[in-house]
């Protein structure tokens, strides 16, 4: 579980910081708030799931692993990841006083009205934003999975 905490507190702490921070720093930046740059981040941020999964290979299975121990670690790795992002988030918009809500939330429709409701509940914002998240970690998985499975790709070195 070790390898689970590290990489995914990375990966996860890695795009809240740059997408928060980017928007925090460029605030009238097109680019921080389109949806290519949100997953773009965390596409190159879950590398560190790659990353844990090949580290756990090397260093506590000798340099090889089965497909299935990998998915593994490597799910683990992203529900750390996912957890994280969840937290971050939350922490967030505390912190803002739900500031974004207002402002993603800002038209009088009865479904803009009702979506700001339905967003405002903690539980529902959660698991929302944990989908966000989870898709790209559970494509990360497989694939880590799946090219780790052969000794011969970045083989360990002694």
């Amino acid at each position: 579980m070790r390898y689970a905490l590290i990489y995914g507190l990375l990966s996860g702490m890695v795009i809240m910081a740059v997408i928060l921070g980017g928007s925090k720093l460029a605030p009238n930046a097109a680019i921080f708030q389109t949806v290519w740059f949100g997953y773009t981040v965390m596409v190159v941020a879950m590398t560190f799931l790659f990353v844990g999964v090949k580290r756990y290979r090397d260093v506590e299975k000798g340099g090889v692993i089965r497909f299935l121990p990998a998915l593994g670690m490597g799910l683990a790795i992203g529900l750390v990841a996912v957890i994280t992002y969840v937290l971050i988030w939350e922490g967030y918009l505390a912190a803002t006083h739900y500031a974004f809500i207002d402002l993603y939330f800002s038209g009088t429709d009865p479904e803009t009205v009702a979506m700001r409701a339905t967003y405002s509940n903690p539980l529902y914002r959660a698991f929302y934003t944990a989908l966000e998240l989870g898709p790209v970690a559970l494509i990360m998985a497989v694939v880590s999975a799946a090219l780790l499975r052969n000794p011969k790709l970045l083989p360990a070195r002694h």
